[in-house]
């Protein structure tokens, strides 16, 4: 069997299990019990095999929890950033789970106590709260104890019969491209709100070679709204590890999401101390002011959300704001997102931020917005992507990349709205199309329907208006016409229909004479 096909074999089998499993219970509310169990497992494994070495004399879930002394201890906690006795296993919870009368409770006293063995670590802000949204009392795993523990046993065995193989290389990823699946699985079913906490792979491989775009190295990535952190992870899959120095950073608003991403980032095998994803509303109070600049920025923020905007009169004095003069919109936050971003992207670096396609033409607050942009020439291309591309909406997004290195005056348009590829609920970015973006983004030549790199002057005279296209003309598809040839074929139909006429009269003549 080839890595795809086991890779499709995998997520066939987790995307069952998850279903079997959760009954009657919606598969959104019942997310964290498949996406932490298989967390639960890949920390475990990973764990066991760091205090093993490479020996395969020794076998870390058989051995007593006493011989782990404190020295050793802590050591793992200072590498892993957490500890896992033998008997708190998952391998070892998991092959008794349908026999414990008491697995509810036993679950919740181990990820408390995996928890609390970061505290007072460089890694406890990391491991604080990530088994928060498993929650082994809820009634959504059943009215009594014993309808909890059958659910939870379910979840175990069934997470515990995925073979991921050997813990190597292969095997992370194996772990990490499962995860990704059931999220973006469940992201899929979960209609408006699924949106708002992963931005599909596709999408996301686009948006991190935009911002990483011929960087050999950067400092630190960040995501000021970073969702599960699919985004953050795409720059990981794409460039080498030691381009990104400093590892991933983040803030997140929804707390379930937030965990999502820390449990993210270990699946995907970055250690505690490479990634900083901290719990906060980024426009009124913002994380990393004291860690800017960041070289790469990534972000596809919620469209168009309400914020505190000029209720609060600090705002306007905010470093990220004051300089555009004016606040975006209370009704539409879109902007104040942008701001954030500019204000922490580097003097080296390039920021790509999804944006709803109004934002580029309305009035007000707005098109103020787009004229310190401009006149400050921070905004280097602006791409339409066609409709239908996320999730939980079908609006055609576009993609703002704003950078502070630009060598010349010019704005880049270009209208991506054709590339994609109809799936079955969805459109797709394929290989191809993404490779045809970034060819004209780095060449920034232009391309008839394609790509224009648009002089200050005309994006000024024309109200700094960024809508791509207000640059890019449209290809015209319609059938061309041969008004000859069109005028004989109606000459030869209109005889026909007189003929026609013609006989039609004629039988109904020969009626009238017959009935007289």
């Amino acid at each position: 069997m080839t890595s795809t096909q086991q890779r499709a074999a995998l997520q066939r089998q987790i995307w069952a299990i998850a279903n079997d499993v959760r009954g009657a219970v919606d598969g959104w509310d019942f997310k964290q019990y498949v996406l932490g169990t298989l967390f639960y497992r890949f920390i475990s494994e990973n764990f066991a095999r760091y205090i093993e070495g490479g020996d395969d004399s020794i076998h870390y879930a058989q051995l007593q929890d006493g011989v782990m002394t404190p020295n050793i201890k802590d050591d793992a906690i200072k590498t892993k950033g957490y500890f896992i006795y033998p008997s708190q296993l998952f391998a070892n919870l998991a092959a008794s789970a349908h026999t414990n009368e008491s697995l509810n409770s036993d679950l919740a006293t181990i990820f408390a106590t995996i928890e609390s063995s970061a505290n007072g670590y460089p890694s406890e802000r990391d491991i604080k709260g990530l088994f928060a949204d498993f929650d082994t009392t809820s009634n959504r795993l059943g009215n009594t104890v014993k309808d909890k523990n059958t659910r939870l046993a379910a979840v175990l065995k069934g997470v515990a019969g995925l073979d991921f193989g050997d813990f190597d290389g292969s095997h992370i990823d194996l772990f990490g491209d499962a995860y990704e699946f059931l999220i973006s699985n469940y992201a899929a079913n979960a209609g408006k709100s699924g949106g708002e906490f992963f931005t599909p792979q596709h999408v996301s491989k686009l948006i991190a070679q935009l911002a990483m775009h011929k960087q050999t190295h950067v400092n630190k990535i960040y995501d000021p709204a970073c969702g599960s952190g699919s985004l953050l992870l795409q720059a990981k899959k794409h460039f080498d590890a030691h381009i990104i120095e400093d590892g991933f950073w983040g803030q997140e608003l929804n707390h379930t999401t937030y965990n999502l991403a820390r449990m993210n980032m270990f699946l995907h095998n970055v250690n505690y101390d490479k990634f900083n994803i901290q719990l906060g509303d980024t426009l009124i109070e913002p994380h990393f002011g004291d860690d800017k600049p960041f070289d790469a920025i990534v972000s596809n923020p919620p469209y168009s959300v309400k914020w505190i905007g000029s209720d609060d009169p600090t705002l306007i004095n905010d470093e990220r704001f004051a300089p555009a003069g004016v606040l975006a919109p209370k009704s539409k936050a879109d902007f104040a997102f942008v701001l954030h971003a500019l204000s922490f992207l580097s003097s080296k670096g390039r920021a790509a931020i999804v944006c709803f396609p109004g934002i580029f033409y309305r009035g007000g607050a707005e098109a103020k917005i787009r004229q310190y942009l401009i006149d400050n020439n921070y905004v280097e291309t602006v791409i339409s992507l066609a409709p239908n591309l996320f999730f939980g909406t079908t609006i055609a997004v576009t993609i703002l990349v704003l950078s502070k290195h630009k060598t010349d005056t010019t704005t880049q348009f270009i209208d991506a709205s054709g590339l994609f590829k109809k799936e079955t609920n969805t459109n797709t970015l394929t290989h191809a199309h993404i490779e045809q973006i970034m060819q004209a983004f780095d060449s920034k030549a232009n391309v008839e329907h394609f790509a224009q790199s648009v002089p200050f002057e005309k994006v000024a005279a024309n109200d700094y208006n960024l809508s791509v296209s207000s640059y890019v003309e449209a290809r015209d598809t319609r059938e061309v016409v041969d008004i000859a040839e069109l005028n004989a074929e109606l000459k030869i139909t209109v005889a026909k229909i007189d003929r026609l006429r013609a006989d039609i009269d004629a039988i109904v003549a020969e009626i009238e004479r017959d009935e007289a």
